[in-house]
C-alpha cells in the first residue's frame, strides 16, 4: 500500500492519498481545492490512477476538491449518505457527479477494502473510512479532542459515533481531518485513555460539555483555547536555567554595584546570546515537530 498525509496550512486539514501499488488505483480523502495540482502531481510521481475522492463531510473551513479532481481526472467522488460507489467503481463510470455513501459498505478498490461507517454528530453528513491497520475519522474523533457540534451538528449523535469508533481494536491507527497542534495521528487505544471528552460515564454528561464549547476560532473545528502552541520542554529546560543564573547574579551583586557601562553591556549581550539560544532551541524542536 502506497500512502501520504498531506496538510493545508490555512485550515490545518489534512489530506490522505492512498494508493494500491504502483501503477495502481488511487483513493484521496478530504482533497482541497487548492491543492489540485499538487495531488495531481504527486499521483504521476507515484503512478497511480486516481479512481476515488471522498469527503468525510461537508466542509466549512474549506473548498472541497472533488468537483475539480472529477473534472481533471474523471474519477468518482462521493459525500454523505446515498450509495453506488461499488457499483459505479465496478462499472467504471457513474450515473451522477457526486455519489452518497452507504453505512457498514465494504467497496474494493483494487485490491484495498474499505469500510464506510456513518458517524454523525459533528454533521449529519459524516463518514469515517476502515482500511486495514488505520481509520480515517474526519471531524468526528480528533486527536484527544472531538469535533464541535454546534453547527449543525448532534452532540448525542457524536457521543454513539465515537462509542462505534473506540471499539475498533486499540492498535488501530487514527487519522483525523484537522489537527492544529502538529500531530500526526494516533491510535485507539491512546484516545480511549487520553482523550479528555471520552472520559465521561453517561451521554448527557458529553452532551452538557459540548453544548457549552465555543471555539476560539470559527473556522477551527475543535479548537476551544486561543492559543495552539504546546510547551516545550526544551524552551523551559533553557528558560529554567536561564532563570537561575539570572537570580544568582542578583544575589551576588546589588543594581546599584553593577559596574561601568562596558560591563552592564557585556552582561546584557551573554543574557541575548542565552535567551537567543533558548528560543533557537524551541524554534527547531517546532520544526522538528511539523
Amino acid at each position: 500500500m502506497i500512502f501520504r498525509q498531506l496538510v493545508h496550512r490555512p485550515s490545518s486539514t489534512y489530506t490522505y492519498l492512498v494508493g494500491s501499488r504502483p501503477g495502481g488505483a488511487a483513493l484521496l480523502i478530504d482533497p482541497v481545492a487548492e491543492h489540485v495540482d499538487l495531488y495531481l502531481r504527486l499521483l504521476e510521481a507515484l503512478e497511480l490512477q486516481l479512481e476515488l475522492a471522498l469527503d468525510t463531510h461537508l466542509h466549512t473551513d474549506h473548498v472541497s476538491a472533488l468537483g475539480l479532481l472529477r473534472a481533471r481526472t474523471r474519477c468518482l467522488t462521493a459525500r454523505g449518505l446515498g450509495g453506488g460507489i461499488s457499483e459505479a467503481l465496478a462499472a467504471g463510470t457513474s450515473p451522477k457527479p457526486l455519489l452518497g455513501m452507504r453505512d457498514a459498505e465494504l467497496i474494493d478498490l483494487d485490491g484495498l477494502e474499505i469500510e464506510l461507517l456513518h458517524t454523525p454528530g459533528h454533521t449529519p453528513d459524516s463518514f469515517s473510512f476502515v482500511l486495514d491497520d488505520r481509520v480515517f475519522t474526519g471531524d468526528t474523533l480528533l486527536i484527544q479532542s472531538t469535533g464541535r457540534t454546534d453547527q449543525g451538528g448532534d452532540a448525542r449523535e457524536q457521543y454513539e459515533s465515537l462509542s462505534r469508533l473506540l471499539g475498533l481494536p486499540g492498535r488501530t491507527l487514527v487519522y483525523p481531518g484537522h489537527d492544529y497542534h502538529g500531530r500526526h495521528f494516533s491510535t485507539i487505544a491512546d484516545e480511549r485513555r487520553y482523550n479528555p471528552r471520552l472520559q465521561f460515564k453517561t451521554i448527557d454528561e458529553y452532551v452538557s460539555l459540548m453544548e457549552r464549547l465555543r471555539p476560539a476560532q470559527e473556522d477551527h473545528m475543535d479548537v476551544i483555547e486561543a492559543s495552539s502552541l504546546r510547551r516545550s520542554g526544551v524552551l523551559l529546560r533553557e528558560l529554567t536555567g536561564l532563570r537561575s543564573a539570572l537570580a544568582s547574579a542578583d544575589a551576588e551583586a546589588p543594581v546599584a554595584d553593577v559596574g561601568p557601562a562596558s560591563e552592564r553591556r557585556a552582561l546584557g549581550s551573554e543574557l541575548g546570546s542565552a535567551l537567543g539560544s533558548a528560543l533557537g532551541s524551541a524554534l527547531e524542536l517546532a520544526r522538528k515537530r511539523r
